[in-house]
């Protein structure tokens, strides 16, 4: 009886130290973001309970410039005409909200040109405009830096879509990077545009190569989830590659997907189309992408493009737009979300 009893229990010891010894799941960390558009006034609590319902983690907090033309020399930024979270002020008052319920912030200064012309076509006429236009924009960069380190912003994003003022003028870029990092100590990313990540100088010199992720997939009215992570793999493959060149995790600083027909051809598209839905499309489009980057080792997440305050509002103004609220793909990104908080 004694020598059963001892040979069960050393039995039953080393099955529990083999148990413990063995390899734990662990749950993968990822930038579950949104792209958080200003408002009018202040957002509260109310505001931020949907954020934290859809697990994000992070969330990009974007105030603009404006630019008269894609030559013009002068940017209009931080003034009493715009509204309170494009301004410093809000800003601020966004950012404290977001960290006293623990969401991370990506401060994303951006620019907005008239009529509502590609920032990525900005291009002076003569040098003195291009040097003009260096000091509003780096008076501009510093004055948002300042307010990321004096509000412990975890990142710092130096600027959107902006190919041919970064490819024409590197060295500017560089002393800009140089800059930024003497007044904000945390990480620094660029978003530039999918069809251009290949020609910024500088990722060596940031914490991540910033992609605004609208690939074209698809040219179907609603493609199906199979056909949409297929057209992903060789992006996918590509994007690796590109990590791997430069050392650097790839970050969306900008993704997502209209909630209408051939949502996947042109992604970028924001024309108003009136009366058209199809929230299946966007559902299905932001399936294949979260199935096929999301859970990579060199992906480090991504701000979903975009997020409104007044949801309640703003679903029925953008029934066929960006928005993801009160549609089929909301249920979906906050599956994923929670997977990868």
């Amino acid at each position: 009886m004694h020598k059963a009893f001892l040979g069960f229990s050393l039995t039953v010891l080393i099955f529990l130290l083999f148990s413990n010894c063995q390899p734990q799941t662990q749950k993968i960390s990822k930038i579950n973001g949104l792209s958080f558009v200003a408002s009018r006034d202040t957002i509260q609590q109310k505001h931020i309970n949907p954020i934290l319902d859809i697990h994000a983690n992070w969330v990009s907090i974007m105030p603009f410039a404006f630019m008269r033309k894609a030559d013009s020399t002068q940017l209009f930024y931080n003034n009493e005409r715009q509204w309170y979270g494009e301004r410093v002020t809000g800003v601020k008052q966004y950012i404290k909200l977001m960290h006293s319920n623990g969401i991370k912030v990506m401060l994303k200064p951006q620019i907005w040109i008239g009529g509502g012309d590609f920032t990525g076509y900005i291009s002076m006429k003569t040098e003195s405009d291009w040097k003009t236009f260096e000091q509003n924009y780096l008076d501009m960069l510093m004055l948002y830096a300042k307010v990321a380190e004096e509000s412990n912003v975890e990142m710092f994003c130096i600027g959107t879509e902006l190919n041919n003022f970064v490819s024409e003028r590197p060295q500017f870029w560089t002393s800009l990077i140089s800059s930024v990092k003497n007044v904000y100590s945390g990480e620094l990313t660029y978003a530039e545009n999918w069809d251009k990540i290949e020609n910024v100088p500088f990722w060596s010199e940031l914490d991540y190569i910033g992609v605004d992720a609208y690939f074209p997939i698809s040219k179907e009215k609603t493609p199906s989830l199979d056909s949409v992570k297929m057209a992903w793999q060789p992006i996918s493959q590509n994007l690796k590659t590109l990590s791997e060149k430069h050392d650097k995790p790839i970050l969306f600083t900008e993704y997502g997907y209209r909630s209408i027909d051939f949502a996947g051809k042109e992604p970028w598209h924001s024309i108003r189309i009136d009366g058209q839905t199809n929230e299946v499309t966007q559902d299905v489009l932001l399936k294949g992408l979260m199935d096929s980057v999301w859970d990579q080792p060199w992906f480090a997440g991504g701000f979903l493009w975009k997020w409104f305050h007044n949801h309640d509002q703003a679903s029925e103004r953008h029934a066929n737009r960006f928005s993801i609220r009160h549609k089929h793909a909301e249920q979906s990104i906050k599956k994923y979300y929670a997977k990868f908080e």
